[in-house]
């Protein structure tokens, strides 16, 4: 008699690759040992089942519980012969998921495990902190607001002030954008006053001095810079106009004006060969003085007054656009057309004139010119009327762009201070405007954080507690994607290589810079075929194509992390099947 053939395939595409990333990082052995599981738990253990959750979350940008089983149970030979132990559909349930939540929501146990995985990943990647970036954002949810809730109504960075929000505050670390610490708040908290308790986590964390701090210009405190200084580290910020209002950056520049004051160019790389022009400024020191804790803390502050020309340029240009729209809006004034109010008085004229001039902020910058027109109109008799002259008065205006004022305040665009305590033998004026530019580090973390992959938003969980131990959750999530494009970036740089064949419809376009997601997108379609005969089991894996093969080498795998699935089922199947 013929024996029956069973014939099982599975999607593979990249997850042996995130399986093996967390494997590498050790997040499942880190978080047994911080969130021990229940003892009467069975199956797979705290850890597995969250590192297997996050796979599926990266996979398929959703982070929704109730689709994570079916995933699991279409991909069970995958996911048991990756992890090397009996995976079922039950671990992953919508019931058990929701533990592994609660328990990432304590803040004790959690700060406890972010230090202990940071300290092992700047371990293992050979990682120096130097410099790390504070920064925060918003995340919507379509949630009922409660009194003490995490939601709440807020400024929005999403621009949907119209949506409660939540706030989540992060540091990073430079060159790779590397999450070190993260702090989940209410949606209407101030930044100003998360930047101490942030700095405070990733000392804890790093256990070192002399780290710089980066941050926008909230950061530019005085309690924060003091609390900086105190702690023997530096800090890098614009300063905000109550810092350093307008008029004190206008005295300021008269140097420049006069041509009294040098400024130094900042150049950044465009090429191997060519350097770009970016910007050029001026430096002061100014000694300070702010009391922390009872304490008077003293010290010297460096002020880099900055001038972007690309910035210069972007608002000379909306400045100019603004000018031409009100230009013509005063224009328009004068048009007589049917049922449009005509303006017979100056000061109604006037009126009107200063409203569009105050919407498009240019007041000082048009020159205007009123006309006056008397026009007599004869009337004939009619009726009782006796014949006679009308007369009709009318005022009109010419609005034209004053070039001498334009150009006063053009020179003014572009400029912006930045404080930092860091000497200039160790961060110069150069290194400082470079150093704050790099601050897409962060958006990029945001965008991954709250876009794909990642898809924290919009948050369809309602439960506090839930909701913190999601976001942190797929903050470890953010770290596989960040130390994989680290991890490949670095070998392609140390190779002096770029890698192609990742773009689709053109193979041949290459880059030194890819991203995560455009690598592990060239996996997609790698299957697992299991033909089942007997008690005889063959197991057959697509092959790697050449550009897998080289994305394997770039992120430190060898191609056994998919081989060894061949391996591991050319024998007496397992038994899968749920109790």
């Amino acid at each position: 008699m013929t024996e029956k053939l069973t014939v099982i395939t599975e999607r593979i595409d990249d997850i042996p690759i995130l399986l093996a990333q967390l494997e590498k990082m050790q997040v499942a052995k880190l978080l047994n040992k911080h969130f021990p599981g229940h003892r009467n738990w069975q199956g797979l253990s705290t850890g597995t089942v969250a590192v297997v959750w996050l796979t599926f979350i990266l996979t398929e940008a959703n982070h929704r519980l109730s689709h994570v089983q079916d995933w699991a149970e279409q991909r069970l030979r995958l996911l048991s012969g990756s992890l090397e132990q009996e995976v079922r559909a039950l671990d992953l349930s919508d019931d058990r998921l929701p533990v592994i939540l609660d328990q990432l929501s304590d803040d004790q146990a959690w700060s406890d495990f972010e230090c202990a995985l940071n300290r092992r990943t700047l371990r293992v990647y050979n990682l120096q902190p130097e410099r790390v970036r504070i920064d925060s954002t918003t995340a919507k949810g379509y949630v009922e607001v409660s009194e003490d809730g995490l939601f709440q109504f807020g400024h929005s960075k999403d621009h949907r002030p119209d949506l409660p929000q939540l706030k989540i505050n992060i540091s990073v670390l430079d060159p790779l954008g590397l999450p070190l610490t993260t702090t989940i708040l209410s949606g209407e908290v101030a930044d100003d006053p998360l930047y101490i308790p942030e700095i405070k986590r990733v000392q804890q964390s790093l256990q070192c001095q002399g780290v710089t701090y980066i941050g926008d210009c909230k950061m530019a405190a005085s309690q924060t810079r003091a609390y900086v200084v105190e702690s023997k580290n530096y800090y890098l910020c614009p300063l905000s106009a109550l810092q350093l209002s307008n008029a004190e950056l206008a005295q300021l520049l008269k140097p420049v004006w006069t041509g009294e004051q040098a400024l130094t160019p900042v150049y950044r790389d465009k090429t191997a060969d060519e350097a770009e022009l970016i910007a050029e400024g001026f430096e002061y020191s100014v000694s300070l003085d702010n009391e922390l804790d009872g304490r008077i803390i003293k010290w010297q502050e460096r002020r880099l007054v900055i001038r972007s020309l690309q910035y210069a340029k972007s608002q000379a240009r909306a400045l100019d656009e603004r000018v031409k729209k009100a230009c013509e809006g005063i224009k328009d004034l004068n048009r007589r057309v049917q049922g449009k109010k005509r303006y017979n008085e100056e000061a109604d004229l006037q009126q009107a004139v200063d409203k569009i001039l105050s919407h498009y902020q240019v007041a000082g910058l048009i020159q205007l010119s009123y006309n006056y027109a008397v026009t007599e109109k004869s009337l004939r008799r009619y009726g009782t009327r006796d014949a006679g002259t009308k007369v009709e008065r009318s005022v009109t205006v010419i609005a034209t762009r004053d070039e001498t004022a334009l150009a006063e305040v053009k020179r003014t665009l572009g400029w912006r201070v930045y404080a930092t305590n860091q000497p200039a033998k160790q961060l110069t004026l150069e290194q400082a405007v470079l150093a704050y530019r790099a601050e897409y580090l962060v958006e990029a973390a945001f965008g991954r954080l709250k876009g794909k992959p990642l898809s924290l938003t919009p948050i369809y969980l309602e439960t506090d507690n839930r909701i913190i131990g999601l976001v942190r959750l797929l903050m470890i999530g953010l770290r596989v994607l960040t130390l994989l494009e680290f991890t490949a970036r670095k070998q392609l740089q140390q190779e002096d290589a770029k890698l192609d064949g990742i773009y689709p419809g053109n193979p041949k376009r290459a880059t030194e810079r890819p991203t995560t997601e455009m690598m592990l997108r060239a996996f997609e379609g790698l299957t697992l075929t299991l033909i089942t005969e007997a008690n005889r089991t063959i197991a057959h894996i697509t092959p790697l194509s050449a550009v897998q093969l080289r994305i394997l080498q770039l992120f430190g795998f060898s191609s056994d992390i998919y081989l060894r699935l061949s391996q591991h089922f050319s024998k007496p199947a397992l038994n899968l099947s749920e109790p």
